[in-house]
């Protein structure tokens, strides 16, 4: 699983290392899934997400601690 999060947009994007995302459907308002070709989860985009994440923690989870 990859993040990125772009502060200048506030776009997270969390890619799970499938197929090439080639198709999307919006989950709810600013939540987008990304489909590969074989109709798998290949990634999850949110917007505005400094109000739906908390960033902090998803930072820490990146970076493989346990903090809580």
């Amino acid at each position: 699983m990859k993040l990125n999060y772009d502060p200048t947009t506030d776009m997270l994007h969390i890619s799970f290392g499938r197929g090439v995302e080639v198709e999307g459907f919006d989950l709810c308002d600013g939540v987008v899934v990304h489909l590969d070709a074989e109709e798998h989860v290949a990634g999850i985009e949110i917007e505005n997400a400094s109000a739906r994440v908390d960033l902090e923690e998803l930072q820490a989870v990146a970076m493989g601690s346990n903090r809580r």
